[in-house]
């Protein structure tokens, strides 16, 4: 009872955390692996409140002196997977962007040619539904 509101805080915060994430979780986009291991640490993190004791223990069979190191620790490699989580999705959109900007760029120009020239000038741009597919039943040199 010493530390119930502590621990109430803690728990409803995490709590909070799940609802939001699940809440939102067709718009997150979020990958299989992704989903588990935030429902994994949120019910480690409920344990880990209403149960520090066991954290201590863990900490002592790990070699490290007290729980709140361990803990420490563990947030600082989850902090270090998010920070290149981030990266890595931001290097993605930064690729998609710079394809997409070309993209309009050429049919732009392309566009633009055609009505300068008052002729049916042939646009660069390969719509995605013709990008070339080769199955394995197909030749080499035969396209979808």
């Amino acid at each position: 009872m010493k530390y119930f509101w502590i621990q109430l805080v803690l728990i409803l915060g995490s709590v909070s955390l799940a609802l939001m994430f699940i809440r939102n979780w067709d718009q997150a986009k979020t990958r299989a692996w992704k989903r588990i291991a935030f429902s994994v640490f949120v019910l480690v993190n409920v344990y880990a409140v209403l149960r520090p004791t066991d954290v201590t223990w863990l900490a002592h069979q790990l070699g490290v002196g007290r729980g709140t190191d361990l803990v420490l620790y563990v947030m600082v490699l989850a902090m270090g997977f998010l920070t290149l989580n981030t990266f890595l999705r931001f290097r993605s959109l930064e690729k998609k962007i710079t394809d997409l900007a070309r993209t309009v760029a050429l049919s732009e120009g392309a566009r633009h040619n055609e009505e300068r020239l008052g002729t049916d000038v042939v646009s660069p741009v390969v719509p995605a539904a013709e990008v070339s597919v080769q199955t394995e039943d197909q030749p080499d040199s035969v396209k979808v």
